[in-house]
């Protein structure tokens, strides 16, 4: 889930301890949740990101620990904490942040659900939003 560029501004959030900050020059105002298996692991539910590029300064990288989770992307997060920090890919850089790290904004829409087929039945967003399965985002990304 790609935010337009018209739709982008800069926020700073950071990791529950203080140690790792995170600067987006071009985050999304458009919140985005993943329903994989991977990340419903990773986090314990969906994944609420907001999509801030590639140009992503982060302070505190030595409190930054990076897992290889695929071929394609990689999550970070802080080692002192635990914080979920990031989940990046690889060929691109672009990184998808967790929404809770930066201060809530009336400006963050809830846009879009990807990996939908992939989503348990014991819950579903009420919120009107555009839904993807995991085949329709490898197509988009194969496209690209």
């Amino acid at each position: 889930m790609s935010g337009e560029a018209e739709n982008t501004v800069e926020k700073q959030g950071r990791c529950l301890c203080g140690k790792v900050t995170i600067t987006a020059k071009h985050a999304s105002n458009d919140v985005g949740a993943c329903h994989c298996r991977m990340c419903r692991r990773w986090g314990g539910g969906p994944f609420m990101e907001i999509d801030c590029g590639a140009e992503v300064v982060i302070d505190g990288e030595d409190s930054v620990s990076v897992f290889d989770s695929s071929d394609w992307a990689e999550r970070g997060f802080c080692k002192n904490c635990g914080t979920h920090l990031f989940y990046r890919l690889k060929q691109t850089g672009q990184h998808m942040v967790p929404v809770g790290l930066f201060e809530d904004s009336p400006s963050l829409e809830f846009k879009g659900q990807v990996f939908i087929d992939e989503r348990p039945g014991y819950y579903e967003f009420a919120n009107k939003t555009k839904n993807y399965t995991g085949a329709e985002i490898f197509a988009m990304f194969a496209s690209s």
